[in-house]
């Protein structure tokens, strides 16, 4: 008998252990960084941070890309979602190419937009064909931010909102079919099965989706480096750029800290606001 009540936690002591080692130590370390200045706890670290230049771009860049990424992925990938169960022919190949991007790493799919964007990528070439442009323009630089913030945000469109929409996808199957078809016999619109059964019932998936996303575009940075560079600071790139050409572990670590207070508190704002009742999850 005490075996058996033992064996839940002797099954997920490895999985403890491995966090433990690979992801509690660093985040301990990290924060211990943060908060250390000569020696001493300090938030001369975070006075640092606060001081850099690029500090107020990085912060409104790094929001902007959050506030207009995430929820156009929600809407495009709960459209596409939707949309596949009606596919009469084809369903598992377009699920196969809307799948793509997700195994694509950032920065190849970085570098396959530079390779599009650049000042003699495809886009140019393409339309100094058409006649469209007389010679090649630039679009990444920092004397056009509107065309590299528009560049990001379509090629993070790109690669990340798959997968939004197998989230989307495996919560769609989970909603029963009665339910739609007893609210379109009781006289329902399309419109009103989708707001008042559809979506209540995909809420857990929503959630879980907005969650993972919002907390991974708040650390995007191979998509931006690629694209940007220096001409598009944001929080985690400022992380790279203290770390790696300043050698300041600290004020680093203070901007992985940072981030890291952001995605929580993201997070505990959709908990709240998007809280899913038991019977919602069955």
């Amino acid at each position: 008998m005490r075996r058996a009540r033992l064996l839940p936690y002797l099954l997920v002591a490895p999985s403890m252990a491995f966090l433990a080692a690979l992801f509690l130590f660093p985040l301990v370390q990290t924060i211990s960084l943060a908060f250390h200045a000569d020696g001493r706890w300090s938030l001369g670290k975070f006075a640092t941070m606060a001081d850099d230049l690029d500090f107020g771009d990085a912060v409104g860049n790094t929001f902007k890309l959050v506030m207009i990424v995430v929820p156009a992925q929600l809407i495009l990938a709960l459209a596409m979602a939707l949309m596949l169960p009606h596919l009469r022919r084809g369903r598992d190949l377009v699920l196969w190419v809307w799948s793509i991007p997700l195994g694509v790493s950032d920065l190849a799919a970085g570098l396959v937009w530079l390779a599009i964007l650049t000042d003699r990528g495809y886009l140019n070439t393409i339309l100094f064909k058409l006649g469209i442009i007389a010679a090649p323009t630039a679009w990444l630089t920092y004397e056009t931010p509107f065309a590299l913030f528009a560049a990001i945000i379509v090629a993070e469109m790109w690669r990340a909102t798959a997968i939004v929409f197998l989230i989307l996808v495996a919560g769609v199957q989970l909603v029963p079919k009665e339910f739609a078809e007893a609210a379109e016999i009781f006289g329902a619109s399309p419109w009103q099965r989708l707001t008042r059964v559809t979506l209540p019932l995909l809420k857990p998936s929503i959630q879980t989706a907005l969650i993972l996303r919002t907390v991974l575009a708040f650390e995007m940075f191979a998509m931006v480096i690629t694209l940007g560079g220096r001409n598009f600071p944001v929080l985690v790139s400022e992380a790279f750029n203290w770390q790696d050409t300043n050698q300041d572990y600290g004020v680093a670590a203070a901007y992985a800290t940072l981030v890291m207070a952001v995605s929580l508190a993201a997070t505990a704002f959709y908990l709240i606001v998007m809280r899913v009742r038991p019977e919602d999850r069955s």
